[in-house]
This record gives structure tokens, C-alpha cells and sequence, in this order.
């Protein structure tokens, strides 16, 4: 018998993948102020939306105007480059999430390198905070990692749960076991703890389960649902599945 969680994870809807669809044949449609009072009207805590280098789904003027309508809060997703820093200092979303970008990859294949790349990170995390954004570092679950999250001066961070996602059996525990020792490290040194990647309805409820979790952004899987039920629908399902598992 699978045991409910009882924690209040949050879930952040990330919706990248419904302007994919629109991105594919340069139409008007999904339209994305549709999608996100969908989203919010489902239940969603906040939106999440990845304004990428080479703008494969999500556009400028989507930024601008999600930040004019949404209710909930908004987590932009961003490279460490000069151009979204100055883009996130102009909307001002409350959250900002620096995640690592190249230009080839299909998604997001890793957490950032917070030790190599520590300096830079660090100039970019007291830019948005002193614009009130709080800004979260999307990193491996692993604890030199943390503590240099830690350093940086961001209070958040979300560890990459992608591995998990794609691994089975004793390789999946073994992972999910990181993830755990990350979150509880993290909580110790007094950060905010944030996951995604990978998650589906399968297997979202190991990591909602884990404590000090505060927030989960998933995107592909319920834009991928939503084919078949609805967008609503599917965040709803995500909700649930996140509480008593699928």
C-alpha cells in the first residue's frame, strides 16, 4: 500500500513544451496566456517558463506578458550570460533559476557547475537579488555542489533529478538515496530546496516524499499528458500523484 505524502510540495508548471508546439509551424497557436491561466486555474503554484539562447520555444514578449497576467509566481529559467540577466532585471520575475545552456542539447542534460564557474555565478546572484528576485542554482545532488551553491549567495536551489528519472531498480534508489543527502545538506546550510527533470506521474512521488522538499517543476510530462486529457487535467493528475503517487 503506497502511503500518502503529507508534505505541501509546491508544483511549479513549466510550460516550454506548449510554445514548442506553436514554435513548430510559426502559428499563433496554443496561445500562451491561454496556457497559463489553464495552468493556474488547475492548481499550479507557480509557472515556470525557460527563455533559451537560440528561443527554440519561448519568446521575449512571452516573458513580458506572463509577468503582466500571471497570479501565481513566475521562475524564468535562464543561462549565466549578460543578455538574461539584463532580460530578468527588466521583467523582474520573483524567481529566477540559472540553469546550464548549450545550444545543441534537446534539453537541459546537467546540473550547473557552480565550483568552476563559482565568480561569475556568484555577480549574477547579488544582481537579481538586489532587484528582490530570488534566485535558485539548478545543480547535481551532490554536496560539494551545495556548498558551493551555498557560497554564491542564492537561497534556493534545485537539484537535477534526471538521472533518477531515467534509471530503474537498485540504480533509481541509489539515486534517489543522492537526492536525499543533497536535500538534507542543503536544508542544513539553511537553502530553500527545489527538484525537476525528468518526472512523470510514475515516479514524482519518492521525490515529493523527501524532507525539506519545498517545490517540484515539471513540464514535459504534463504537456505530454495534456495531449490526451487536457492540460488541466494533467496538472491536476500531477498534484495527486505527487501526494498518494500513480
Amino acid at each position: 500500500m503506497i502511503v500518502p505524502c503529507e508534505s505541501n510540495v509546491r508544483l511549479g508548471v513549466n510550460l516550454d513544451h506548449v510554445m514548442t508546439i506553436r514554435q513548430a509551424r510559426g502559428t499563433v497557436y496554443p496561445d500562451f496566456e491561454q496556457a497559463i491561466v489553464a495552468a493556474e486555474r488547475a492548481g499550479a503554484d507557480g509557472i515556470t517558463m525557460h527563455l533559451r539562447e537560440d528561443r527554440r520555444h519561448i519568446q521575449d514578449e512571452d516573458v513580458y506578458l506572463a509577468r503582466r497576467i500571471m497570479r501565481t509566481s513566475m521562475n524564468l529559467e535562464m543561462a549565466a550570460t549578460d543578455e538574461m540577466r539584463d532580460i530578468a532585471l527588466e521583467v523582474r520575475p520573483q524567481n529566477c533559476c540559472i540553469v546550464p545552456e548549450k545550444r545543441m542539447e534537446l534539453t537541459t542534460e546537467r546540473g550547473l557547475d557552480v565550483i568552476t564557474h563559482q565568480a561569475r555565478i556568484r555577480d549574477l546572484v547579488s544582481a537579481l537579488s538586489e532587484a528582490d528576485i530570488a534566485v535558485s542554482l539548478f545543480i547535481e545532488p551532490d554536496a560539494k555542489m551545495v556548498d558551493a551553491a551555498a557560497r554564491t549567495g542564492a537561497p534556493v536551489i534545485e537539484l537535477h533529478t534526471g538521472v533518477y528519472a531515467d534509471a530503474a531498480g537498485n540504480s533509481q534508489e541509489n539515486e534517489l538515496n543522492r537526492i536525499r543527502a543533497a536535500a538534507g545538506h542543503a536544508a542544513s546550510l539553511g537553502l530553500v530546496v527545489n527538484a525537476g527533470h525528468g518526472l512523470h506521474c510514475g515516479n514524482v512521488l519518492e521525490i515529493a516524499r523527501i524532507e525539506n522538499m519545498h517545490e517540484l517543476n515539471i513540464g514535459h510530462s504534463i504537456v505530454a499528458d495534456a495531449l490526451f486529457v487536457g492540460l488541466e487535467e494533467a496538472i491536476r493528475r500531477m498534484k495527486t500523484a505527487m501526494r498518494e503517487g500513480s
